[in-house]
Parts: structure tokens; C-alpha cells; sequence
């Protein structure tokens, strides 16, 4: 059976949330980058990256059982 992983989406990425967000199955391996991909978000647009509470990038691998949450640029003025 595949690891599962926690996935959130912030602000604009909001819209390419799986409904399994909760428990979403990868392949062991799978960087940041192709997760999000997979999901359909623009890498342009994954700006702010944390596993499991800490700060890394789009070449963060992913083995199972951690919580990802991706936020896009931010704006403002």
C-alpha cells in the first residue's frame, strides 16, 4: 500500500486541493516539485514550502506520513 501525506493549499493554490487531501497516496521519493505538479499548481506559483512546520523547497522529498502546505507569492503594498 502507498504512504499517504497531509496536503494543504493556501490562498490562490486553494483550487488544486485534492478531495483526499487529508490522506493523499504518493509514491515514496516524490520531491515537492512533482507533488505539486501532479497537482496541477504551477511551480511558479509554489513560493512558500513547509514539511512537517519546517521551511524547504521544491527538491524536499517526500517518504510518507508528512504534512505539506504550499503558499504562493505573496502581494501586497
Amino acid at each position: 500500500m502507498k504512504p499517504s501525506i497531509q496536503i494543504k493549499l493556501f490562498a490562490s493554490l486553494g483550487r488544486y486541493m485534492p478531495e483526499s487531501s487529508d490522506a493523499f497516496l504518493i509514491d515514496p521519493g516524490i520531491s515537492v516539485g512533482e507533488l505539486a505538479l501532479a497537482l496541477g499548481v504551477p511551480l511558479e506559483s509554489a513560493k512558500l514550502i513547509f514539511v512537517n512546520g519546517q521551511k524547504r523547497d521544491l527538491a524536499a522529498t517526500l517518504s510518507g506520513g508528512e504534512r505539506v502546505a504550499i503558499f504562493p507569492p505573496v502581494g501586497g503594498g
